[in-house]
C-alpha cells in the first residue's frame, strides 16, 4: 500500500485523500480509546483509519503533569492485544503510558494519520448510511462507520468567577501544571479536590511551596489506592453491578477503617454515599499523598472560591486570601457540540447518549468510547468497549 505508516504508525496528513476510496471506519482521536478501537477493528479484518489532530499519538498523555501515575493497575490498564511490560511497575507512570501507546500503534500496525482535525460529522448526503467527515484543509472524508474517541478530558474548563479577569496573581488550569519547581516558596491555592487537584496539592506541598491550600466545594470520598496489596480498582470492578445502597453502606464502613477522620483539619467525611456520588459523576479520590499532607497541615482545605478581587481570592465563607498562584483543577468539557451537536446524540451535559457497541437510534454506525469515568477504571472500560464496537461494526457492515 502506498504511503504506509511510519514505525510509530503515523502517516503524513497530505496522503490522507489517497487512502479513503474503500470507505474505511474512521476513528477520531489517537489516544487509548481510539487506538484500542482501531486495533480491535483490524483484528476483525475491518480497515480503520485513526485521525489525530496532534502530531503524535497519545497527545493528551504527553501533556499531563510529571508526577502522574495511573490509579489503575498495569494488568487492568492494558489495551487489547498487548500487555504492558512488567518493568513499568504496578502503577504505570505518564511517560511509560506514552511509550506503551507508541508501541501499541507499531505492534498492531495501525493506520494513524496525524495533523488532521475533524470539525464536523454528518450522514452522507446520498442516504447510503455512510458518514461524511469535514476535516482541516478542506478535506471531506467518507466512511462506513465512525468511532468518536476524542477524550473525556478534552477542553480545560475554568469557571467564570466574578472578578476573575482582575486577578493580579497567576491563574492557570491544572492542564498547564507540570511540576512544583516554578512554585517553590509561593503561596498556592488549588481549586478543586478531584484526583487531579488532590495530587497537585500534595505535589506542591512536597515540592517546596510555602503555603498550599485546596478549595473544596463538596467533601470527596477518599480511598486508599491499595490496601494490604488489594487495589481499589479491584473493589470497583466487583461492586459495579451491586445495588447502590449496598455499596454506599460498605463504602462507609471501609472508609472509617482505612481513612482517618480529617474533619478537624477542614475536610469532613462526605454526607452522601460513595456509589451514589459515582452515579452522579464524582469518582472517589485515590490517596497518593493528600491524607498525610492534610494531617500534617502541609495542605489546608478551605471553602470554595466565590470571586476574585485584584490580588485577593474571596471564599464562600467570607475568607479573603492573597495567593501568588491559583491552579484551577476544575475539570474539562467534552467539547463535542461543534463536532456533532446537530445530530441529537448528546445528553444535557454534552456527553454521548450511548457508548461502546451501542449506537444512537437516529445515528446507526456512530460509536463512542472513552466518555465515561467508571470506578472500574477508564482504560479497562475502553478496552472492553473496543471489542464491542469491533464486533458490532463487523456484523453490521
Amino acid at each position: 500500500m502506498p504511503n504506509s505508516p511510519s514505525p510509530t504508525g503515523s502517516t503524513d496528513a497530505v496522503a490522507l485523500t489517497d487512502r479513503t476510496d474503500d470507505r474505511p471506519v474512521y476513528v477520531i482521536g489517537g489516544g487509548p480509546g481510539g487506538l484500542a478501537a482501531a486495533a480491535a477493528l483490524r483484528d476483525r479484518g475491518v480497515r480503520a483509519v485513526v485521525l489525530e489532530k496532534a502530531d503524535r499519538v497519545g497527545a493528551s498523555w504527553r501533556g499531563h503533569y510529571d508526577r502522574l501515575h495511573l490509579h489503575t493497575t498495569r494488568r487492568w490498564s492494558a489495551l487489547p492485544g498487548l500487555r504492558m511490560p512488567r518493568g513499568f511497575g504496578r502503577w504505570v507512570g505518564r511517560d511509560d503510558v506514552v511509550r506503551y501507546l507508541e508501541k501499541y500503534t507499531e505492534h498492531h500496525e495501525l493506520e494513524v494519520v496525524t495533523g488532521v482535525e475533524v470539525n464536523r460529522i454528518d450522514p452522507a448526503p446520498d442516504g447510503s448510511g455512510d458518514w461524511q467527515l469535514t476535516a482541516t484543509g478542506g478535506r471531506v472524508l467518507r466512511g462506513r462507520a465512525v468511532v468518536v474517541a476524542t477524550g473525556f478530558n478534552h477542553t480545560p474548563r475554568v469557571p467564570e468567577w466574578p472578578g476573575r479577569d482582575t486577578f493580579t496573581g497567576e491563574l492557570l488550569h491544572a492542564a498547564e501544571y507540570r511540576n512544583p519547581a516554578p512554585y517553590a516558596g509561593q503561596d498556592v491555592l488549588v481549586v478543586g479536590i478531584g484526583n487531579t487537584g488532590a495530587e497537585i496539592a500534595a505535589d506542591l506541598a512536597e515540592g517546596g511551596a510555602s503555603q498550599v491550600r485546596i478549595a473544596v466545594r463538596t467533601a470527596p470520598h477518599i480511598v486508599r489506592r491499595s490496601t494490604a496489596g488489594w487495589p481499589a480498582q479491584a473493589t470497583g470492578i466487583l461492586v459495579r453491578r451491586l445495588p447502590v445502597w449496598l455499596v454506599d453502606r460498605a463504602g462507609s464502613v471501609m472508609a472509617r477503617i482505612a481513612v482517618p477522620d480529617l474533619s478537624a483539619k477542614g475536610l469532613p467525611r462526605p454526607e452522601s454515599g460513595l456509589y451514589s456520588r459515582v452515579r452522579e459523576g464524582a469518582i472517589p479520590v485515590q490517596d497518593v499523598g493528600l491524607i498525610d499532607a492534610v494531617k500534617t497541615g502541609k495542605v489546608v482545605p478551605v471553602a470554595t472560591v466565590a470571586s476574585f478581587d485584584k490580588d485577593a481570592v474571596l471564599l464562600a465563607d467570607g475568607t479573603r486570601l492573597t495567593p501568588d498562584t491559583v491552579i484551577a483543577a476544575t475539570g474539562y468539557t467534552r467539547a463535542l457540540e461543534p463536532l456533532l451537536g446537530h445530530l441529537d446524540v448528546l445528553d444535557e451535559r454534552g456527553r454521548p447518549v450511548t457508548h461502546g457497541g451501542r449506537t444512537p437510534k437516529q445515528a446507526p454506525g456512530l460509536y463512542f468510547t472513552g466518555f465515561t469515568n467508571p470506578i472500574s477504571g477508564m482504560l479497562r472500560e475502553m478496552a472492553l468497549d473496543a471489542g464491542k464496537i469491533a464486533k458490532r461494526v463487523a456484523r453490521a457492515h
